[in-house]
């Protein structure tokens, strides 16, 4: 069995990933996480801004702004959390409503457990920035629920 026929064995085995022909998507999260498998494995993640799951007033650009720069400077460190030594640094943009982070890495037999790795730190890191006095939509809304039922 070659390289990439065992990383793509690793994500159909892993429980945190369906395979969709093209890609591997997470399945463990309400963000859409995806991972495609060649030369090297890459992560993206798409996550919501804070305007998009503010409900109940507008979110004022200066806080939106802050937002993302505090987020996009969390997410600097979300390769690290590979077995790799070749991770890349992660790219972090908006893409209008979202932010995407990517990451690149390349196979083994570890690929699976360190991509779900990159989602789960892209989740905490996130959910580390939710702004005290709004009404959140989904997913926040879900994810502070859980996380509240889970503390108590």
């Amino acid at each position: 069995m070659n390289r990439k026929d065992a990383v793509e064995r690793a994500f159909r085995l892993h429980d945190g990933f369906e395979d969709d022909d093209e890609e591997y998507v997470v399945t463990t999260t309400p963000f859409d996480g995806s991972v495609t498998v060649d030369d090297s494995i890459e992560v993206t993640v798409r996550m919501p801004t804070l305007s998009a799951v503010v409900t109940d007033e507008p979110v004022a650009d200066v806080v939106e702004s802050g937002w993302f720069e505090t987020l996009e400077l969390r997410l600097e460190d979300a390769h690290s959390v590979v077995s790799a030594d070749d991770a890349t640094p992660p790219t972090v943009e908006r893409d209008g409503d979202e932010v995407v982070l990517s990451v690149e890495f390349s196979g083994s037999d570890k690929a699976a457990d360190d991509a779900k790795a990159i989602v789960d730190f892209a989740e905490g890191t996130w959910m580390q920035g939710i702004v005290p006095g709004y009404e959140y939509g989904e997913p926040a809304a879900g994810m502070l629920n859980r996380a509240h039922q889970q503390y108590d």
